[in-house]
């Protein structure tokens, strides 16, 4: 039951605060520049993205139950290879503008006041949706790869959007302070594991559905010594998406994105070295 309710809980803290950061700074933008009575229009957006985004889970929870367990398989695997995807563009990119959101949201929401209420209703639904969706693949492919019940990872979920919502609310009453490029980085890091096992995986799933090869080639086979079901075999596969049985094609994608992607990341994260000044050029004689 308990499956993966860590990486949905961090997916859930994460994005919810994401997109609870654009609504505090839409909201406070109207408030501060006593535009208060266009509140409703932002509230409208938001409300319009959570829709969707529920929507968006439903489609595919009922979609895939009506395929064969065949398709069911490449179908998963397919959505965990994309919800890599996007995450990945996530965390890259919220690591280069975690510092400048607050003042691009300040510029559209100036833009947006300029153009009527329609422009400041589509104005928070594109903010908040994009977080929605990619939060509910996310939540949705993690929760494939549980055991049994579904409800842990659901838990997991609803209580990082919960504690989410409760931190934006103190970070916009200001009885609460936080290090978010920290926030964000720390998290990154965390999310990239994550990511690299929700990969392989998923790969894993388009060798069952028949998409790609290789499935019954075990890179690593612990089944005899290690069972599946023990508390810690269970919370390994939970955090990191590492099961018992591994192939080939999963090892490699794991291994290889984690590599690459962390390497990346790190890379990043260092401040560039200043520029040397130019010489002055001599003067005229």
């Amino acid at each position: 039951m308990w499956d993966n309710v860590f990486p949905n809980f961090l997916i859930g803290l994460r994005e919810g605060l994401e997109a609870g950061l654009v609504v505090s700074v839409l909201v406070a933008t109207l408030v501060r520049g006593g535009n208060s009575q266009r509140l409703p229009q932002v509230w409208t957006g938001v409300a319009a993205a959570i829709g969707l985004s529920l929507s968006f889970g439903a489609v595919l929870t009922f979609s895939s139950q009506q395929m064969p367990t065949t398709a069911q398989e490449a179908f998963g695997g397919f959505l965990s290879v994309v919800a890599v995807g996007f995450v990945t563009a996530m965390v890259f990119w919220m690591r280069k503008n975690a510092r400048n959101l607050s003042g691009e949201i300040k510029e559209k929401v100036s833009a947006a006041l300029t153009m009527g209420a329609g422009a400041l209703v589509v104005t928070s639904f594109l903010a908040v949706g994009r977080e929605g969706l990619e939060t509910a693949l996310f939540l949705w492919t993690n929760t494939q790869t549980a055991r049994g019940s579904s409800a842990g990872p659901l838990i997991g979920g609803a209580v990082g959007l919960a504690l989410a919502a409760v931190l934006c609310w103190a970070l916009y009453k200001r009885v609460l302070k936080i290090n978010l490029t920290r926030f964000f980085t720390w998290t990154g890091f965390g999310l990239v594991v994550i990511a690299a096992g929700v990969l392989g995986y998923g790969l894993r799933d388009l060798q069952e559905g028949g998409v790609l090869p290789g499935g019954s080639a075990l890179a690593v086979d612990l089944s005899a010594h290690v069972d599946a079901n023990s508390w810690y075999a269970q919370l390994i596969q939970g955090v990191f998406n590492l099961t018992t049985q591994m192939t080939w094609l999963q090892v490699a994608a794991y291994v290889l994105y984690l590599a690459i992607v962390m390497t990346l990341f790190v890379r990043g994260l260092r401040d560039p070295k200043p520029k040397p000044a130019p010489e002055p050029a001599p003067a005229a004689a």
